[in-house]
């Protein structure tokens, strides 16, 4: 299991204009908008998010620590990529955007794995993913290089070593919840010798 730090430098990010993020219902039909951070002070609003999950040719799971300078979760490793689209950005241009942005790769393939509705609060900082994630399993066949603004390590994993550095290490309050809801197109992408 190679584990990659991420280096080099971002551009800065201009905080003049608010990101602002799609609120929706619990039947994911979009109500209005809100800034990103007030969408998830406590108790958090339902919002639209995204979820990648990419796969090498050996069915190893490319996974990404957070960078410590992330206001929410930072440190804490995750799934491929994960985001909230911009209001009428459809979530699946959201999600290949992003992961383009992040890791500097754009799926090999890329498709859609569903949905799921959680609430998961993030002990560490108080916030609240209040979230209605569209879900995205996929194949990547370049290296990462990735942001070290947003991230700082990857790994490709088996699910073996996975669940050792689940033992070792904090993830994020949500893998778990997207990992098991998006694990039937996975098993699909990878087949059943990569064991997911």
């Amino acid at each position: 299991m190679p584990i990659t730090s991420a280096e080099g430098s971002a551009d800065p990010v201009s905080a003049a204009e608010p990101i602002m993020l799609e609120l929706v219902d619990e039947d994911g039909r979009t109500i209005g908008t809100a800034e990103k951070l007030s969408a998830h002070v406590a108790p958090g609003r339902l919002h639209r998010a995204f979820s990648v999950f990419l796969f090498d040719e050996h069915g190893r799971l490319l996974l990404q620590r957070r960078a410590l300078g992330k206001y929410h979760s930072p440190g804490v490793w995750s799934n491929t990529c994960c985001g909230h689209p911009y209001p009428d950005e459809p979530p699946f241009v959201a999600a290949a955007r992003r992961t383009g942005e992040e890791l500097g790769l754009a799926p090999a393939l890329m498709r859609e794995a569903g949905t799921v509705r959680y609430n998961h609060p993030d002990p560490a900082s108080g916030l609240v993913e209040q979230e209605y994630n569209h879900l995205f399993v996929g194949t990547v066949a370049a290296e990462p290089q990735p942001d070290p603004e947003e991230i700082g390590e990857t790994a490709f994993v088996t699910p073996a070593e996975l669940e050792a550095l689940m033992a070792e290490y904090p993830f994020s309050a949500w893998f778990m919840t997207v990992l098991d809801a998006a694990r039937p197109v996975v098993r699909e992408i990878t087949g059943d010798a990569a064991g997911w």
